[in-house]
C-alpha cells in the first residue's frame, strides 16, 4: 500500500492512500474461511459449505468490510507516525475521490481532507503582566466560622424553660370554645421552634414556658403565610391550611436546647485533628489559612480567564481551513445545522484558538501530568467534599479510598486528569508572567464572577 500526502497549503492537505489486491487478499481469504466455519446453509454440513458458494453469498461484503479496516489502519497509523496535527477528522475528498467498484476493481484509491492546526509562536517572560485576585480573609470572615464550628460540633441538653432557638415537642390540638374539638386535629410529638415564628405576640407565648405548661396559640398568625410551614406541622394537606382559623393548644412535654461547643483543646481536635493546634490563637490562624486555600481554585479560574485574552492577543491571528472544519462540525454531530455551525463558528474558532495555545504551552515545556498528581488532586477533591459537611480532619487513608473510588469511573478520571493537567499550566504561567497581584475583598471577589 501506499499512502502519500499532498500539502495543498499551510492548513491544509490531501492524504492518497493506494491499495492493490496483495494488501488485502490474504485477509479476506482468512474472513471468508470464518464465514466458511460458521455458515449455516441448507443442505450443507456446518463448516461444508463450498468456498466458491461462501464467496458469492459474503464475498462483497467482506472485501468491504477488510479495505475499509485497511483505509483506517493506515490512515491513523501515517497521521501518528508522521506527527501530523490535523483538526477534526480526515474527511473524503468531494472532488478527487473515484468511484469505488467492489464487483470489478481490484486497485482502489482512497482520497482524504485533513485540516492541519496552524503553527503557533509565543514567547512569554516576566514583561507579561496578568492580574491575579487574592482575597482577603477579614476577622469577621474568620470568628463567622469559629461560630459555626462551635455550631456544628456543640450538643444538645434538656432545658426546662423555653428559649427563642429551643425545639420544643408536644401535643397539639385543635380547639373549639376554648376545648379540644371534637374529631379535630391533634398531633402527638408535634415539633416546633419559636424563633421561626413570624407573630411576635404568638412567639411570645412560648417564652419562659415550663414543661407540662398548655400554651393557647394560633398556627396561621403565628405563621402568617407559610402554608407549607403549617401544614407539615400539623400533618394536613396544603389546601386545607386557607380556611383553618381556630386557636390550638400546645402542651409542652420536651425542651431541647443547642449549647455551641466550648473553645478548647476538644474543639481543635474535632475539626483540625487531634494536636494539630494547641491554642485559640493557632485555631484562628488555621482557619484563616482553610478559608484561603477554599478561594485558590476560583482565584486560579479567574486568572487563567483573564491571561486567556492575554494569550490569544500575543499570538495574533491564525489561519483556520474554515470550509473543512465547517464540513467536520456538520458530519461530526447529527444535530448540527449549516445555520447553526455559521452563527456559532467564530466562537468554536475562538475556543479552539486557546486549546491549541494551551496545548503549545503543555508540549513545548513539557508540562506533564504523572499518576501522583492524579491522585493528589482526587484526594484534594475529596478532602473538599468532606469539608462541605464541616469534616476537616478527615483520615489519610479514608481520603485516600475515597479517592481511589473516585478514579474508578472514566469520566471522572478524565475530568480529574484535565483538571491536574490545567492546574499544572497555571502554575506554570504564574512563575513565567509578572503577576498584578489585587487584593479584594469576598463580595469584590465574587462580583468579578458576575
Amino acid at each position: 500500500m501506499n499512502v502519500s500526502l499532498i500539502n495543498k497549503d499551510a492548513v491544509r492537505g490531501i492524504i492518497k492512500l493506494e491499495i492493490v489486491k496483495a494488501d488485502y487478499t490474504d485477509q479476506v481469504e482468512k474472513s471468508l474461511r470464518s464465514f466458511r466455519q460458521k455458515a449455516n446453509v441448507p443442505g450443507f454440513r456446518k463448516g461444508m459449505v463450498p468456498m466458491g458458494m461462501v464467496k458469492k453469498m459474503y464475498g462483497k461484503h467482506v472485501l468491504v468490510e477488510e479495505i475499509n479496516k485497511l483505509v483506517s489502519d493506515n490512515l491513523y497509523t501515517y497521521i501518528r507516525e508522521n506527527k501530523l496535527n490535523i483538526l477534526g477528522e480526515p474527511l473524503p475528498n468531494e472532488t478527487e475521490q473515484k468511484e469505488l467498484d467492489f464487483d470489478t476493481n481490484e486497485e482502489f484509491e482512497f482520497v482524504f481532507d485533513v485540516a492541519f492546526a496552524p503553527e503557533i509562536n509565543i514567547e512569554l517572560n516576566k514583561k507579561t503582566k496578568a492580574p491575579f485576585y487574592q482575597v482577603t480573609i477579614s476577622d469577621e470572615m474568620v470568628e463567622n466560622q469559629v461560630t459555626n464550628y462551635r455550631a456544628n460540633f456543640g450538643a444538645y441538653d434538656q432545658a426546662n424553660e423555653v428559649e427563642e432557638k429551643d425545639l420544643v415537642k408536644g401535643t397539639v390540638a385543635e380547639l373549639e370554645n376554648g376545648s379540644p374539638k371534637e374529631g379535630g386535629i391533634l398531633v402527638e410529638d408535634a415539633v416546633l421552634m419559636p424563633m421561626y415564628m413570624k407573630d411576635e405576640a404568638e412567639k411570645a407565648k412560648f417564652m419562659g414556658a415550663t414543661l407540662q405548661s398548655v400554651i393557647v396559640f394560633n398556627p396561621n398568625k403565628a405563621y402568617e403565610g407559610a402554608e407549607a410551614e403549617i401544614a407539615s406541622f400539623l400533618k394536613i394537606e396544603k389546601s386545607q391550611v386557607a380556611g383553618l382559623t381556630a386557636d390550638f393548644s400546645f402542651q409542652i412535654s420536651e425542651i431541647t436546647r443547642h449549647k455551641e461547643a466550648e473553645m478548647n483543646q476538644e474543639l481543635f481536635d474535632r475539626v483540625f485533628g487531634e494536636g494539630t493546634v494547641t491554642t485559640e490563637a493557632d485555631f484562628r490562624t488555621k482557619i484563616k489559612e482553610v478559608l484561603a486555600e477554599q478561594f485558590a481554585p476560583q482565584a486560579d479560574y479567574k486568572f487563567m480567564s483573564d491571561i486567556r485574552e492575554i494569550l490569544v492577543k500575543k499570538v495574533g491571528e491564525l489561519e483556520f481551513a474554515d470550509d473543512l472544519l465547517k464540513r467536520w462540525l456538520l458530519v461530526a454531530n447529527e444535530k448540527n445545522t449549516a445555520e447553526k455551525i455559521e452563527n456559532d463558528y467564530p466562537q468554536i474558532i475562538d475556543d479552539l484558538k486557546y486549546h491549541l495555545i494551551k496545548e503549545n504551552l503543555i508540549a513545548k515545556n513539557e508540562i506533564k501530568v504523572e499518576q501522583e498528581d492524579v491522585n493528589a488532586l482526587a484526594k484534594r477533591v475529596a478532602q473538599s467534599q468532606f469539608a462541605q459537611y464541616g469534616m476537616l480532619s478527615v483520615p489519610e487513608d479514608v481520603l485516600q479510598n475515597y479517592a481511589t473510588d473516585m478514579l474508578k469511573n472514566k469520566e471522572t478520571l478524565q475530568n480529574v486528569i484535565d483538571r491536574a493537567v490545567e492546574d499544572k499550566l497555571a502554575n506554570w504561567l504564574k512563575d513565567h508572567v509578572k503577576l498584578d497581584v489585587k487584593e479584594v475583598t469576598v463580595e469584590e471577589f465574587n462580583e468579578l464572577f458576575q
